[in-house]
C-alpha cells in the first residue's frame, strides 16, 4: 500500500506544479496586449491575443512539450524514450500504409485500363483512338512536344499555333493550359524513357501516379484530423469502391482535372494541419510551404481552379468570420491566393481571366477589410454588432471589385459561363444553341438517383450525414458560445467532447457543406465532393472526440463515456471495413480479371482512310469531338475543336453541327467554305440519334436555334422548306451533288469531298 501511495502523492504535487507552472504564461499573455495597446493601432487589438496564441505555439509551447510529456510519462509509468519509439512507430507504419495505399491504387486504376481497353496488344493508332474529345487534343499536343527538334522550338510553335485550327492562330498553351503535357514532355525527354518506355505509357503513367498521391493525400488528411491511420485506410476503401463518383479517370485520362485535383488534395491536407492549434514551429513552416506549393501549382494545371480554390477561401472566411480560428493563420493563406494569382496571371501569358475571378475580389475585399475593422474580438456587444457587420461589409466590397474589375479589365474567357448560369437558375431563357446544349449535358444536370443509391450502398452516405450532423451541431454550440463572450480552449480533451472546437474540423464541414450545394446543382462536381465525403465520413466513425461530443449529449451514466468512445472509434470502422470486403472486394477482383474489348473498326479505317488518301494540306469539318481524334491521330487540320472556354470556337461548333439541321445545300456550302474546309465527314450515329431525351439531341436543338420548331398548345411542330442535309445528301440528287462528292463510306461515317468547282446539273 505504501508503494501505491507514493505515486499517488507524486501526482499530486506534479498536478500542483503544473497547474502553477500554466498560470504564469497566462498572466504574461494578459498583460501583453495591455502593456501594447498604447503602441498598436486600434484596429489590431482584436487580433492581439490570436498572436500572442500563435507566437506562444512557437516559443513556450515548444519548450513547455517535452517537460510536459515527461510528466505525463512518469504518471503512466514510461520512459521517454519509450513513448520516442512509439512515436516513431506510428508515424512509420502510418506513412507505410499511406504510400502503399497510393501505390496500390496507381497499380490498380494501371491494371484496369489494360483489360479494359487491351492496350498492350493494340497498334498506336488503336490506342490513340481510346481518347475521346476533348483528351484526343491534350495527347495530340504532347505528341507535337515530343515531335519537335527542341523543347524551345515545341513551346514556340504551341504559343503560335496556326496547324490546328484553320484560319486561327491560337496559344494552345495558355488556351488549353497545356502545362501538364509541357511537364510530361520534360521528363520523357531528360529521363531517357525513349529507348525504355513508349510515350503513351509515359503519359498515363504519370497520371495514375498522380492518381495515387490523390488517395495518398485523402489518406493523411483523414489521419491528421483523426489521429489514427485506420481512418486513412477507410477513406480509401470507400474512394475505391466509389470509384465512379470520385473520378472521371475510367473516361478522361488527360483531363485537366486528372492532373490538378491531386495537388488540390495536397494543399487541403497540408491546410489541415496548418489549422490546428498547438502546432509546432516546424511542423506548421512545413504545412505553409506545401500549402504555397501545391496552390501555385494546382492553379498552373487547370483553368477553371480559381473558382474551387473561391469556394475554398470562402470557407476560411466564414471559419474567420465566426472566430473559429487564428486569424493570423487565414490571412497567410490569403496572401497565398494573392501570391499564386499573381504569379499564374504572369505565366499564364498575362491571362486576364485570373484578374476577374472571384477569388481575387473575395481576397482584397478580405485584405482591405481587415485594415478598416476595429475592436473586433474583445467579447462586447458593439464587437459582436461589429463583427456582423464585418461579414456584411466583406460581401459589399466583393461583389462591387468583382464588378469594377469585369468593367475596367478586357476580357472574353468563360462570359458564356455566365451566361449558363443565369439559364440555369432560370433567371433567363434562351434559343441558343450552345447555351441549351450545354444544359442537355449529363454533367451540367442535377444528379440523378442513381448516384445517392450508389452512396447508400457503399454505406457511405449514411455515415457521411450522421458525422456532418454532429459536428455541424457541435460547431454551431461553439459559435453560441463566441457569441456569449466564452472565449476558445486553447488545448480540447478528449473528455471535453467539443470536437466542434478544432479549426481543421470545422473547415472541412463548411467546405464539404459548400461541395455539397455544388454537386446537388451540378452532378459534373460531384467528383469534387465526394472524395471528401469519403475522407470526412471515415475521420469521423474512426474519432473517438466525435462519439464523446455525441455521448456528451446523451450523458451516459450506465457505461463510461471515454472507455466506449475509445471502443467505437475501433469497433465501428473495423465491422464497416470487413462488410466493405465482403460484398465489394470480389467484385473489383472481377474487374481486374475480366477481360472487356474496346474495338471500333469504323473509326479506325475513317483514320486510315485519311492517313492514305487526303492531301496533307486538307481541312476537315465535322462534329468537334470527331475533330479531335482525327487531329490526334493524323495531324490534319480541322475547323472546330471540342473546347467550350473560347468564345470563338464556340460560334465554329454551332456552324459545323449546322450540317445536321434543316438547312439547304448552300448555306452549307457557304459555311464550310468560310473555314476552308476540303472534306465533310457525316456520322451516322448523330443524324440517326435516338436520344433518352427528345429534345436535348443535337437536331432537335438546331431546330429550336434556327426556327424550324413551332411551338402551339404545348405541342411543337417542325416546319422549314428543306430536308435534314445530312439525310439529303446520301441521295446524291441536285442540288447536293453540285456541291459535295462522296469520296469514302462506311457504317458509320461518310465522307464527301467540298467542291472547289460547282457543277449545276439535273
Amino acid at each position: 500500500m505504501r508503494e501505491r501511495s507514493r505515486p499517488r502523492g507524486r501526482r499530486e504535487a506534479g498536478g500542483g506544479r503544473s497547474a502553477g507552472g500554466a498560470a504564469s504564461p497566462r498572466r504574461e499573455r494578459r498583460g501583453v496586449p495591455a502593456a501594447g495597446g498604447g503602441r498598436r493601432p486600434a484596429m489590431e487589438e482584436g487580433a492581439a491575443d490570436l498572436r500572442q496564441r500563435k507566437k506562444q505555439n512557437c516559443t513556450e509551447s515548444d519548450k513547455m512539450a517535452p517537460e510536459e510529456r515527461n510528466k505525463e510519462n512518469s504518471k503512466l509509468g514510461r520512459s521517454p524514450k519509450y513513448m520516442l519509439i512509439q512515436r516513431f512507430a506510428k508515424l512509420f507504419f502510418g506513412c507505410l500504409a499511406a504510400v502503399t495505399s497510393g501505390m496500390m491504387y496507381a497499380v490498380y486504376l494501371s491494371t484496369y485500363h489494360e483489360r479494359k481497353f487491351w492496350f498492350s496488344s493494340r497498334q498506336e493508332l488503336e490506342r490513340e483512338i481510346t481518347f475521346q474529345g476533348d483528351s484526343a487534343i491534350y495527347y495530340s499536343f504532347y505528341k507535337e512536344l515530343l515531335k519537335a527538334p527542341s523543347f524551345e522550338r515545341g513551346v514556340y510553335e504551341l504559343t503560335h499555333n496556326n496547324k490546328t485550327v484553320s484560319l486561327k492562330t491560337i496559344n494552345a498553351v495558355q488556351q488549353m493550359t497545356l502545362y501538364p503535357e509541357l511537364i510530361a514532355s520534360v521528363l520523357y525527354q531528360a529521363s531517357g524513357s525513349e529507348e525504355v518506355i513508349e510515350p503513351v505509357y509515359f503519359y498515363i503513367g504519370i497520371v495514375f501516379g498522380l492518381q495515387g498521391i490523390y488517395v495518398t493525400a485523402l489518406f493523411v488528411t483523414s489521419w491528421v484530423m483523426s489521429g489514427t491511420w485506420l481512418a486513412g485506410m477507410l477513406t480509401v476503401a470507400w474512394f475505391i469502391i466509389n470509384r465512379t463518383d470520385t473520378t472521371r479517370i475510367d473516361y478522361s485520362i488527360p483531363s485537366r482535372e486528372n492532373w490538378a485535383l491531386p495537388y488540390f488534395a495536397c494543399q487541403v491536407a497540408a491546410l489541415t494541419g496548418y489549422l490546428k492549434k498547438n502546432l509546432n514551429c516546424s511542423a506548421e513552416k512545413f504545412c505553409y510551404l506545401l500549402v504555397s506549393a501545391s496552390t501555385y501549382t494546382f492553379m498552373m494545371m487547370w483553368e477553371y481552379s480559381h473558382y474551387l480554390l473561391f469556394v475554398q477561401a470562402v470557407s476560411l472566411f466564414l471559419l474567420d468570420g465566426f472566430a473559429l480560428a487564428q486569424t493570423e493563420k487565414v490571412h497567410e493563406v490569403y496572401k497565398i491566393y494573392l501570391f499564386s494569382l499573381f504569379l499564374g496571371y504572369l505565366l499564364q501569358f498575362e491571362n486576364s481571366a485570373l484578374l476577374v475571378s472571384p477569388l481575387l475580389s473575395l481576397v482584397a475585399a478580405l485584405m482591405l477589410s481587415k485594415c478598416l475593422q476595429m475592436n473586433m474580438k474583445k467579447g462586447t456587444y458593439l464587437s459582436r454588432l461589429l463583427k456582423i457587420m464585418y461579414i456584411y461589409l466583406v460581401l459589399t466590397i466583393t461583389v462591387t471589385l468583382n464588378f469594377l474589375l469585369k468593367m475596367f479589365v478586357p476580357h472574353k474567357e468563360n462570359e458564356h459561363l455566365l451566361k449558363f448560369i443565369e439559364v440555369k437558375l432560370g433567371l433567363n431563357t434562351t434559343k441558343n444553341f450552345t447555351m441549351n446544349w450545354l444544359l442537355c449535358q449529363e454533367s451540367l444536370q442535377a444528379p440523378s438517383q442513381d448516384f445517392f443509391l450508389r452512396l447508400t450502398q457503399s454505406s457511405l452516405l449514411p455515415f457521411y450525414i450522421l458525422v456532418l450532423i454532429i459536428c455541424l451541431f457541435s460547431v454551431t454550440q461553439v459559435i453560441f458560445r463566441r457569441i456569449c463572450g466564452e472565449p476558445l480552449k486553447e488545448t480540447v480533451k478528449l473528455e471535453d467532447g467539443r470536437i466542434g472546437e478544432r479549426p481543421e474540423i470545422v473547415y472541412h464541414v463548411i467546405h464539404t457543406i459548400l461541395l455539397g450545394c455544388l454537386a446537388m446543382c451540378l452532378e459534373g462536381t460531384k467528383y469534387l465532393w465526394t472524395p471528401y465525403v469519403c475522407m470526412l465520413a471515415a475521420f469521423g466513425v474512426c474519432s473517438p472526440e466525435l462519439w464523446m461530443t455525441l455521448f456528451k449529449w446523451l450523458r451516459l451514466k450506465a457505461v463510461h463515456p471515454i472507455l466506449l468512445a475509445l471502443i467505437l472509434s475501433m469497433a465501428v470502422p473495423t465491422i464497416i471495413g470487413f462488410s466493405l470486403w465482403k460484398e465489394f472486394f470480389p467484385r473489383i477482383m472481377t474487374e481486374l480479371s475480366e477481360l472487356q474489348e474496346f474495338y471500333d473498326p469504323d473509326t479506325v479505317e475513317l483514320m486510315t482512310w485519311i492517313k492514305r488518301q487526303a492531301p496533307v494540306a486538307a481541312v476537315f469539318a465535322g462534329s468537334p469531338q470527331l475533330m479531335g481524334v482525327i487531329k490526334l491521330c493524323t495531324g490534319w487540320m480541322v475547323s472546330s475543336l471540342p473546347l467550350y472556354n473560347d468564345d470563338d470556337l464556340l460560334k465554329r461548333n454551332e456552324n459545323i453541327y449546322q450540317i445536321y439541321s434543316k438547312r439547304s445545300a448552300e448555306d452549307i456550302y457557304k459555311i464550310l467554305t468560310s473555314y476552308k474546309a476540303n472534306f465533310l465527314i457525316i456520322e451516322d450515329s448523330i443524324c440517326n440519334e435516338v436520344g433518352p431525351v427528345r429534345g436535348c439531341r443535337v437536331k432537335d436543338l438546331l431546330d429550336v436555334a434556327n426556327g424550324h420548331v413551332v411551338c402551339e398548345e404545348g405541342d411543337s411542330y417542325a416546319y422549314s422548306k428543306y430536308g435534314r442535309f445530312c439525310h439529303e445528301i446520301k441521295m446524291n440528287y441536285s442540288p447536293y451533288v453540285n456541291y459535295f462528292t462522296r469520296v469514302y463510306w462506311n457504317r458509320s461515317y461518310f465522307v464527301y469531298k467540298i467542291n472547289t468547282v460547282i457543277s449545276f446539273q439535273s
